[in-house]
């Protein structure tokens, strides 16, 4: 069994074992499992069914998954995506008034849409054509807005009308919980513990009991029916200008929040030759095809997790890790109490909760994304005044999407305004032009 999975995962050739796979599955599942419970939650106020869409998340986190695993063989996890879910339910269904069914049409042609430019290369040209220190530059704000994140979930920082945001309640239970969490979890990191961040997870978990953050609630149910959301769709609005508008956007989200999280993860776990990451496409044909199968279940867009790089900073080196984190998915169905407890989420007030277990592991490896900036050229501004617009954009515009923007436009600007115009790429300017439309008509 052992030399048939080596074989397979190619898991000597990457430096790897069974047992840290299986290890790193389990700690990217255990950081993304909050999903299971925040889109349902999401779905449900454009009036879909709740259960219905949790089955559906979890199914179509498991498929994906396991293609990703099965066909591209990198450690990273698939799930409905977090921004795409919002856009779903309060643009396309309560700003343009559509059904959910509408909505999930769109998702259906977007995915169909982002497979057909992942056939014909393009995704992987824009993927080349981006310069080395804006992927750069992407996979140290995706460490930030990871960190962000978690500091976020845990409660140490809240909105602020005044500021913006600012030090939340550091007496909480939440917050100290948290806190807890995150000394612990570099204390087994500081350690060279295997398997750190999961023990960390874990570790938060049973801090959580002691503090009442988190509250036993059983063990298995039965998975609710997924009939009420699978495959319902409408085709009635096709042809309707904000509807093809909703497609386009979706699909920009998606192609640039899939770029940035593959940048981010290539570069935590050493992935990228020659600023490229081998077998790319495979991944980036999965990630298309797990759109499509998300909308067939019945959720919106599913896509590459950035959270998996939880997975790959505890070792996780091949697409075993993905198989092992789909097999949570789908097992979760089943067993959907005790997931509710580690990624359910703490509750502060209607509609609004805090994940003091998974927050320590995002605000860890977070900061272990940072190591990045060692690779930027800072003699040459025309590279990293763009690189550090991507830094900064990510975390505080909380999107990859809109972060990546902001260094494409300024990348062809700035090397214009430096005499270095030759050294753009021509996909640059050409995306450089689109984000500028994008945003002066569409906001």
């Amino acid at each position: 069994m052992r030399n048939m999975l080596d074989g397979f995962f190619k898991l000597s050739e990457r430096g790897t074992t069974p047992g840290t796979e299986a290890v790193a599955g389990t700690t990217t599942f255990l950081t993304m499992a909050y999903i299971i419970f925040v889109q349902p939650a999401v779905l449900s106020a454009a009036g879909m069914d709740f259960g219905a869409v949790m089955t559906a998340t979890c199914l179509s986190a498991a498929v994906a998954s396991l293609l990703m695993g099965l066909i591209a063989n990198y450690p990273i996890a698939l799930a409905p995506a977090m921004g795409e879910n919002f856009f779903f339910v309060f643009t396309i269904v309560m700003i343009m008034h559509f059904s959910w069914q509408t909505a999930l049409t769109a998702v259906l042609i977007e995915g169909i849409l982002f497979l057909l430019i992942t056939l014909v290369g393009l995704r992987e040209a824009i993927l080349d054509a981006i310069p080395h220190s804006l992927k750069t530059g992407m996979a140290i704000g995706i460490g930030l807005f990871i960190a962000f994140i978690g500091l976020k979930w845990s409660g140490i920082v809240v909105n602020n009308p005044s500021t913006g945001i600012a030090l939340g309640n550091i007496r909480s239970a939440p917050v100290l919980t948290a806190v807890a969490g995150v000394f612990i979890t570099v204390a087994f990191i500081s350690k060279n513990i295997k398997g750190a961040v999961m023990w960390g997870i874990l570790s938060t978990a049973v801090i959580g009991l002691c503090s009442g953050v988190v509250t036993f609630q059983g063990i298995a149910s039965l998975p609710p029916s997924i009939a009420p959301v699978f495959a319902k769709f409408d085709f009635s609005q096709l042809f309707n200008m904000n509807f093809i508008i909703a497609v386009m956007i979706l699909l920009y989200m998606e192609i640039f929040d899939t770029i940035g999280t593959i940048i981010g993860i290539g570069e935590t776990g050493g992935f990228l030759k020659n600023d490229k990451l081998p077998g790319v496409g495979k991944v980036l044909f999965v990630d298309a095809l797990g759109t499509s199968i998300g909308a067939i279940c019945g959720t919106s867009t599913v896509s590459a997790y950035i959270e998996s790089n939880t997975g790959v900073y505890a070792g996780g080196r091949t697409g075993f890790a993905s198989v092992v984190t789909a097999g949570f998915f789908l097992v979760s169905m089943f067993f959907s109490p005790l997931v509710h407890m580690i990624g359910g989420g703490y509750k502060i007030t209607e509609g609004a909760y805090l994940y003091p277990i998974a927050a320590p592991a995002l605000i860890t490896v977070g900061f272990f994304m940072l190591k990045s900036v060692q690779k930027l050229d800072f003699s040459d501004l025309s590279e990293t005044l763009p690189a550090y617009l991507v830094i900064i954009g990510i975390p505080l515009t909380y999107s990859i999407a809109d972060g990546i923007a902001l260094g494409m436009v300024s990348y062809p600007i700035v090397k214009l305004f430096s005499g270095k115009i030759k050294e753009v790429p021509l996909l640059m300017y050409i995306f450089a032009a689109l984000f500028i439309l994008k945003y002066v008509f569409l906001g």
